[in-house]
């Protein structure tokens, strides 16, 4: 059974700093593509970033560009979302998902399994 658990979410001040992590079990690891996604109240869930497979490549969405970096350790399974300067429109339930496929892409629909999200909340 695939898990994907998220953690490091809360209740930060803007301009702050907060980095997510997603442990992952019941899947070969290093054999997916990791991606980042948010949701806040009333929107879609937007892609925020994505990692590839050996980690060697990730993708931003421009929103979050220069602020966010991506990072995973396969020895781990486990994704990392560094958030720093957030900003009170980061405010969203992040989520991590994993896709078998070396292709990148910002669809939600793209991406096989998914955590349960972190809250995470920029106060102004």
């Amino acid at each position: 059974q695939v898990q994907l658990v998220e953690s490091g979410g809360g209740l930060v001040q803007s301009g702050g700093s907060l980095r997510l992590s997603c442990a992952a079990s019941g899947l070969t690891f290093s054999n997916y593509m990791m991606g980042w996604f948010r949701q806040a109240p009333g929107k879609e869930r937007e892609f925020v970033s994505a990692i590839s497979q050996s980690g060697s490549s990730t993708s931003y969405a421009d929103s979050v560009k220069g602020r966010f970096t991506s990072s995973r350790d396969n020895a781990k399974n486990t994704v990392y979302l560094q958030m720093n300067s957030l900003k009170p429109e980061d405010t969203a339930f992040y989520y991590c998902a994993a896709r078998d496929s070396t292709l990148e892409t910002t669809i939600p629909t793209r991406y096989r399994y998914w955590g349960q999200g972190t809250q995470v909340t920029v106060s102004s």
